[in-house]
């Protein structure tokens, strides 16, 4: 009897936000990746009936929900019924509370050889700023934070 391996498991990564459609925003500019429209399930949602336009907002000239936000890899599928990203993908949930320590868990960005400064300055100018310069006999990055704080790191 073979015995088969089970399939791996979709997951996203969700961060707590303050602002998550500005975070959104960041982070699609960031990492060159979509923010994801789900206008379409929202108006379905709504003409049923099914939630309330105080869940809504208007995001990008369409309407998102005002809590949540997604931003995808635009090479990933997508699903056309809610237009959620079915990859790799960030969630942005707004949270009621403010960031108050270390991420224990962060994102690593990985620049063009020879293009870590370039890029650093570019994050800059999204709004990221530089927390420290690390050079280590393993190799050399730069630990950043996004707009909100949360560490990331430039390698």
């Amino acid at each position: 009897m073979t015995q088969t391996s089970p399939a791996p498991l979709h997951w996203k990564l969700v961060v707590d936000a303050g602002d998550p459609h500005a975070q959104a925003d960041f982070w699609a500019a960031a990492l060159h990746y979509e923010v994801e429209d789900n206008s379409a399930l929202i108006e379905r949602l709504l003409g049923m009936g099914a939630v309330p336009a105080e869940l809504t907002v208007e995001f990008h000239g369409r309407p998102a929900w005002r809590d949540l936000v997604a931003v995808r890899h635009p090479g990933d599928p997508v699903d056309e019924e809610s237009g959620t990203g079915l990859g790799r993908r960030l969630l942005f949930q707004r949270v009621p509370e403010a960031k108050t320590v270390k991420n224990r868990l962060h994102i690593d960005v990985h620049a063009a050889r020879g293009q870590r400064e370039d890029e650093v300055a570019r994050l800059e100018r999204l709004g990221a700023s530089v927390l420290r310069r690390v050079r280590e006999p393993g190799g050399e990055w730069v630990v950043m934070a996004d707009p909100e704080g949360n560490e990331f790191c430039v390698h």
